[in-house]
């Protein structure tokens, strides 16, 4: 089948799911363009600052759009391209998009407020303190591999035989380096031109692309070769000041400048399958078993995540947009609208990589960024642009999607462990309670576990993280039913996704488990790898198990009488 009619079939199915079902929730919702939102009533210049609605867009799609929509869709289509597509297509409308506009809506609704304080607000305080103490323990996991890609992704060494020798692509993953760095230097200078000026509409966008390309060009002739260990450092230097400054004066400008590489991403990639319009080479369908991954349910939902659904997303959607959306009428394209252009670029990576398999359906070599940043590049240079420009841009681009969501994670990381220890009181709290909520040894803390995790091997635990990342999903979706019966509003249409996302993420960790502990027996297993993996399943499920417990008492408590409020 060529792959353009894939990509085109995709594209309208998502606008229609946002123009028909995103509208229709919004209305049945109830949107008030005259509310002050949280970002006015709360400002205080660096958490809350209300904030033109396209720019916390692309805040919003950048920091999700990381390395999970790529990789989970090459990696899934072990099963065929026919069952990824159809998952992405209505995971991504009726799952993934409703999760992540619907905890925005409630965080908005409810003075900006995390997901972890809203569970305290409509479920109970434990409930909030087992969510905080899961959602923190979920971003170490996440800090620790996308800081590792990261860093693998400039390294500009190879190791044979314990030597070190320059890489092949040494300048091109040099040269990405240097790009992500000026981009933090831009951005810096984007932000404090965009608060002191007050600039907005077209001249935001000018401004924007004026700093990206100047990043770009600067970049590509300045490559910076420094090893992994390098780059490690520099990653989590970056990550600290993107977690402790203002939103304004890196964060949201770093995220609204990569957004213009992003964009130019996908046209690049959809221009270059108009104009070469390949076929789509992987099989349709496989078959329900798969030999490396294991079967069709729970495998393939757990690992396209990010591009059908993903927990981390209502993270950033409560984290840090919430408290950056200037108007109510704002949050359905950013919270369904970002999630939803997410699942077209898991469509992209699928067809790409579809383009990229041989005749016979043998998937290309390559891990799966490998095989999705060399077939956009090819793509590119049939326009005439220079094999280093190409390679460059999509090295940067593959490193950027987990960059923006890394120094979103992190930010979120931090906030979890200063709620995990809050009061309400803070004023008159303990002295060890102060140092454990001030914002910049909370950030430390958070970092060093991460940093410690990727020395230690972090590919040690991440098998798990595709349930986690499920399991989060279905506790927010669990919550926003629990939210809208609180306050009176329609929330049945929620039930199927949850109902489905529980069964698949508690299908998935109870098979790992089970895999694991026959491994124990058969003597396989290192306690430092199958011991470490069997400890957290546990964890996660029990976590799991007691939260859906709580939160179900609030849902089916018929006694409990709905409060009509402006939350």
């Amino acid at each position: 089948m060529n792959t353009l009619v894939i990509v085109a079939i995709a594209a309208v199915c998502l606008l229609a799911g946002y123009t028909l079902y995103g509208r229709w929730l919004a209305n049945k919702w109830g949107i008030d363009p005259k509310a002050k939102t949280p970002a006015y009533t709360k400002e205080d210049g660096k958490d809350y600052v209300p904030t033109d609605g396209w720019v916390v867009f692309a805040h919003q799609f950048s920091s999700i759009a990381g390395a999970g929509p790529v990789t989970g869709a090459i990696q899934a289509a072990a099963f065929g391209w026919l069952p990824v597509l159809l998952w992405i297509l209505l995971g991504g409308i009726f799952f993934g998009a409703v999760t992540d506009f619907g905890a925005l809506y409630a965080s908005v609704k409810n003075e900006g407020k995390s997901m972890g304080l809203l569970i305290e607000k409509y479920i109970g305080k434990t409930g909030r303190k087992l969510f905080l103490l899961f959602c923190w323990l979920f971003t170490l996991i996440v800090i620790a591999a996308f800081a590792d890609m990261v860093a693998g992704t400039f390294n500009a060494y190879t190791v044979t035989d314990g030597v070190a020798s320059l890489a092949e692509n040494a300048q091109v993953n040099g040269a990405a380096g240097t790009i992500s760095i000026l981009f933090m230097v831009f951005a810096v200078i984007f932000g404090l031109i965009q608060k002191q000026c007050k600039v907005s509409g077209w001249k935001e966008v000018v401004l924007g692309l004026v700093c990206t390309v100047a990043a770009l060009g600067i970049g590509m002739n300045l490559p910076m070769v420094a090893d992994k260990a390098t780059w490690s450092y520099i990653t989590f230097a970056y990550i600290f000041l993107a977690s402790v400054l203002p939103m304004w004066l890196m964060k949201q400008p770093r995220d609204y400048m990569t957004t213009f590489m992003f964009a130019g991403m996908i046209i690049g990639a959809t221009l270059g399958l108009v104009v070469a319009h390949p076929n789509m080479n992987l099989p349709v369908y496989t078959g329900f078993h798969n030999d490396n991954l294991g079967n069709l349910f729970p495998i393939l939902f757990v690992t396209v995540a990010c591009g059908a659904v993903s927990g981390f997303h209502s993270l950033v959607s409560s984290g840090t947009s919430s408290k950056t959306v200037a108007n109510e009428k704002d949050m359905l394209k950013v919270g369904y609208g970002a999630m939803v252009l997410e699942s077209l670029l898991a469509v992209l990576a699928l067809c790409v990589a579809g383009a990229a398999a041989a005749a016979d359906g043998t998937a290309a070599a390559g891990t799966p960024f490998q095989v999705f940043s060399g077939g956009v590049a090819g793509l590119l240079e049939m326009f005439g642009v220079p094999v280093y420009v190409a390679s460059c841009f999509m090295t940067m681009c593959v490193s950027a999607l987990a960059l923006t969501s890394l120094d979103a994670v992190a930010r979120i990381g931090r906030m979890s462990f200063q709620e995990l220890f809050s009061v309400d009181d803070m004023e008159h709290a303990e002295g060890w309670r102060k140092l454990l909520c001030n914002t910049y040894f909370s950030t430390i803390v958070t970092l060093a576990f991460g940093y410690i995790l990727t020395q230690v091997g972090y590919s040690n635990i991440w098998p798990l993280f595709g349930s986690a990342n499920q399991l989060l999903s279905a506790l927010v979706l669990i919550t926003l039913c629990v939210f809208l019966k609180v306050t009176g509003r329609e929330n049945k249409t929620l039930f199927p996704p949850l109902i489905i996302m529980l069964c698949v993420t508690f299908t998935a960790l109870v098979q790992r488990t089970i895999g694991l502990v026959k491994a124990f027996n058969a003597g396989t297993a290192v306690f430092m790898v199958e011991g470490l993996q069997l400890i957290i399943a546990i964890l996660l499920m029990v976590l799991g198990v007691v939260i859906v417990v709580n939160s179900g008492k609030e849902l089916f408590n018929k006694k409990k009488e709905a409060v009509k409020q402006a939350a």
